[in-house]
């Protein structure tokens, strides 16, 4: 297991010591002679297959553990990043993994007026750069969506797609382990661990009985209902996390069908332009370049700007801007388009007048480390400091239904809990505005609420940079542009009720109080005004790691649809698109859960079509 990975924090002997338990202790990790690092020592320049997937995240691991099910057929999964290492199992830690080898470290473009306190004016979308992907630096919180999100769904013309139809997906893969879970919605038996987080602040609770003084249930939020509020649900296991190589990859990495090639590049999806065939993809390994053929099908899971840019770069994409980049056309489709994002503001804290919250300090005392190495327990056990989430409908929603429209982060800390060590830079917040608004109150006691913008009327794109692999392309997310600024109005709204939890009694009893210095970059505005929360938001937005939509799921006679009811590539044979880029729109949920829910679909939809035929 490589250690060589960069981390962006000092090399602090804390950290080695850190490691040096962990390499010491029973800790559940990959081994590194079932993964391939060399191609070519071991095979031909070229290679067949019966099926090629490309991209390891969470969809597909599930692909990579259910098609090599099947004893007959050989599969190949191709991966850019690296296996996991000790550090990534750490909760309390998964900060640190921004902005380090096992991130792309994808930026968005400038928009106007967004992202005002941020480096360059620019949002930071961090996205999974290993095995298992994004779910290697994600905050494990697992949330499923919505039933009427699914409704959505099937309603725009994907039949199969409601929730009654995912619902046994999500507990195939589930192997809950929760004290609060509603019967009937959760699974027991499959490779995903998902439990309660085993450390808790006494803020976490008090969030929770808030909700219930302004009328909102504790509920199973991935149960019978989503409307309320609850502590969160993980995907750990013991105390650490559970990604989905963990989960999917390990349990079967020695199955002789399946080779896993790491550290590998795919270029290019070969595609027969006569008869709009797949059958193959180019991919660099070592510095050179090799062809892997698939007798039956290519699935790409590189992620929602990876399946796309490969598209794009295979030929398959909007004409006119393929033209541009001279690179053939073989499919007019309008890949990229359609991207969606949940967008939080990070901004709101709060402090209280007793110890009880997070800090960088906490975390790393060694009874924390010792707790969470050999008793799966402690403050290094929490999601990064996220301990509840909750679910409203603001006032600006016109919806009739109980439907969400903000998700509420509870965080038993904030920005400042590490005295600026981490996470403003992992964030991109610039130097200056840290220091003047968050460094007087560095590592002091203190909660906040990130809320989350769940449905977002603002929609972007992305294009290709060039006709380079290794050129990121160019991400437009075009926060807060709809017209009629339903997304900024429903934010506002959103912090206004986030002030009025923190007057509940249960917040008070901390002797809770918003820390009332005004932005920077919102000082000439009234503060507390409209005017002024909505230029708060705008300053410190951030991206929840939720991109979606850009290879959207729909019928033929859907201009914008890229891949069919099964994830079949429009007008393409034996070519699927398997992750989140599928999903037509943004979903109540964060994308891990639903990403491992396609994969397990899309392993179905391809064994229905080819062990039924004797394939």
């Amino acid at each position: 297991m490589s250690e060589s990975v960069s981390l962006g924090f000092a090399q602090s002997s804390i950290f080695t010591d850190i490691g040096r338990i962990l390499n010491n202790s029973n800790i559940d990790t990959f081994d590194r002679n079932n993964y391939v690092y060399n191609y070519g020592s071991t095979n031909k320049r070229t290679q067949e297959y019966d099926f090629i997937i490309v991209g390891s995240g969470s969809a597909g691991s599930v692909l990579a553990n259910r098609l090599s099910e099947v004893p007959y057929w050989n599969i190949l999964l191709i991966e850019a990043g690296q296996p996991e290492s000790y550090f990534t199992d750490i909760p309390g830690l998964c900060v640190l993994y921004q902005l380090s080898d096992y991130d792309w470290a994808y930026k968005m473009e400038k928009v106007p007026g967004v992202c005002m306190a941020m480096e360059n004016q620019q949002c930071r979308w961090p996205r999974g750069k290993a095995v298992g992907g994004s779910s290697v630096i994600n905050y494990m919180m697992y949330t499923r969506g919505n039933k009427y999100d699914f409704e959505r769904w099937e309603q725009e013309g994907n039949p199969g797609w409601s929730w009654d139809d995912v619902l046994p997906y999500y507990k195939k893969s589930e192997r809950a382990n929760l004290k609060f879970a509603d019967p009937g919605t959760h699974g027991r038996k499959g490779f995903l661990s998902v439990e309660d987080v085993p450390y808790q602040t006494p803020l976490a609770k008090a969030f929770l009985e808030a909700g219930r003084e302004t009328g909102r249930q504790v509920v199973d939020y991935n149960g019978l209902t989503q409307w309320g509020f609850s502590y969160v649900q993980a995907t750990t296991r013991k105390g650490k996390r559970c990604s989905a190589a963990k989960a999917f990859l390990k349990p079967v990495e020695r199955r002789k069908n399946l080779k896993i090639v790491v550290q590998s590049r795919v270029t290019k999806v070969l595609i027969d332009p006569k008869t709009k065939a797949a059958y193959g993809v180019e991919f660099l390994n070592n510095k050179r370049k090799y062809t892997a053929l698939a007798k039956k099908e290519v699935i790409l899971s590189a992620g929602v700007f990876g399946s796309p840019q490969l598209l794009m770069l295979s030929g398959v994409g909007p004409k006119d801007h393929l033209s541009e980049l001279d690179i053939p056309v073989i499919q007019n489709l309008q890949v990229g388009q359609n991207l969606h994002d949940h967008l939080c503001f990070l901004g709101l804290t709060f402090l209280i007048n007793t110890t009880a919250s997070f800090s960088f300090t906490k975390f790393m005392q060694p009874s924390s480390i010792i707790d969470y190495v050999f008793a799966g327990n402690g403050p290094l056990t929490s999601l990064g400091g996220v301990e509840a989430l909750g679910y409203i409908k603001t006032n600006v929603s016109t919806d009739p239904r109980d439907f969400p429209d903000i998700e509420l982060i509870f965080l038993g800390g904030s920005i400042n809990s590490d005295s600026g060590r981490v996470q403003a830079e992992k964030f991109g917040i610039t130097k200056e505005f840290y220091k003047e608004y968050f460094a007087p109150i560095n590592e002091r006691e203190c909660w906040s609420i990130m809320p989350v913008l769940l449905h977002p009327k603002s929609i972007g794109f992305m294009r290709l940079k060039s006709k380079n692999i290794f050129h990121h392309p160019i991400l437009h997310g075009n926060y807060f542009t709809d017209p009629e600024r339903h997304d900024v109005r429903t934010m506002v709204a959103a912090v206004k009720e986030i002030l009025r939890l923190s007057q509940t009694k249960a917040f008070q009893r901390f002797g809770t109080k918003l820390y009332d210095i005004p932005f920077p970059t919102c000082k000439h505005l009234e503060f507390g005004s409209d005017e002024y929360w909505e230029c708060c938001v705008r300053s410190l937005t951030s991206t929840l790691y939720h991109q979606a939509g850009t290879c959207k799921m729909g019928p033929d006679t859907d201009p914008n649809a890229v891949v069919d009811k099964k994830l079949r590539v429009h007008g393409i044979k034996n070519l699927r698109v398997a992750d989140a880029s599928i999903i037509p729109f943004a979903l109540s949920a964060h994308t891990n859960a639903p990403a491992i829910m396609i994969g397990e679909r899309t392993a179905d939809f391809i064994k229905d079509r080819w062990v039924k035929l004797g394939y």
